[in-house]
């Protein structure tokens, strides 16, 4: 590493954001790490002298702005702003509540929303940042079982990508990471809550399908330190990798399902794509 820069990491009590914050840490950078208990985080990242641990709701603006005064306070400034915080909530749109759609969508797309805005005028000030954003193959094509996760992160798509435009010509770049299935907590009960089965005609199926999601938890394929090691270097790099096209594909094609499509996929909505870097 060239420099130092100053991390602000969204969500940085559990799952992949504690693993972005010991690898920016361990590079030499400064972390401002928070999540909805500051305590907490402070931790389970560890103590180190670059570490400033801060409470950080992010459905809340107010708590967005006071996390970014507080980094710019004690570091004096934010290089790069880690959207990574977030929930799922799981079920057949029929079952799901109006109150967990929206709050799915508050998390996942309002949250990385509230947070960009209060760092924006930091990172203008400097005429530099990189805005990272955590998304997902749900943001790219739709899947059984994700209505309301899938809104949030088609919206997170469309946001990051209208605004990468605006803020280019201030030095500031955004990236948007697409994980593949990692170890991280999202499957959790403490990350994930499922519809209240309702419907009869639904009823095999979300037996089913969470049956497959819970045994996979804590199994999944991907170590997500490794995930952040990789973080960590791609937003090092002089050069990072340039943005690639995005295509639309059946979501049959993205589960290796074939002609059986009409069948849920047992799998999590967090699949293999590559990172982008605008």
């Amino acid at each position: 590493m060239s420099e130092k820069r100053v991390w602000l990491i969204t969500g940085a009590g559990r799952g992949l954001g504690v693993h972005i914050a010991k690898a920016a840490l361990a590079a030499g950078h400064a972390v401002v790490a928070t999540g909805r208990d500051a305590t907490k985080v402070a931790a389970t990242v560890g103590d180190h002298d670059n570490l400033l641990a801060i409470k950080l709701d992010v459905t809340r603006p107010q708590d967005a702005q006071v996390a970014v005064e507080a980094a710019v306070a004690k570091f004096g400034r934010i290089d790069i702003v880690v959207n990574n915080a977030g929930n799922f909530f799981a079920g057949f749109f029929e079952e799901l509540s109006p109150e967990q759609v929206r709050n799915q969508i508050e998390t996942l797309l309002f949250g990385p929303m509230n947070v960009t805005r209060a760092a924006l005028p930091v990172m203008r000030k400097q005429r530099s940042g990189l805005l990272v954003t955590i998304s997902s193959t749900a943001g790219i094509t739709g899947q059984m079982f994700c209505t309301a996760y899938a809104t949030a992160k088609f919206g997170i798509e469309g946001w990051m990508e209208s605004l990468t435009p605006e803020i280019a010509h201030f030095g500031i770049r955004t990236m948007l990471v697409e994980p593949g299935f990692f170890r991280t907590e999202l499957l959790t009960n403490d990350s994930t809550a499922y519809a209240q089965p309702t419907i009869d005609d639904y009823a095999e199926q979300t037996r089913e399908i969470v049956a497959a999601w819970k045994s996979m938890d804590g199994k999944q394929g991907g170590d997500p330190a490794k995930l952040a090691d990789a973080l960590v270097t791609l937003v090092g790099l002089k050069e990072p990798p340039g943005p690639f096209c995005r295509r639309r594909r059946r979501s049959a094609d993205v589960r290796g399902q074939g002609q059986h499509a009409a069948r849920p996929s047992p799998s999590p909505p967090r699949a293999v794509h590559l990172p982008r870097v605008r």
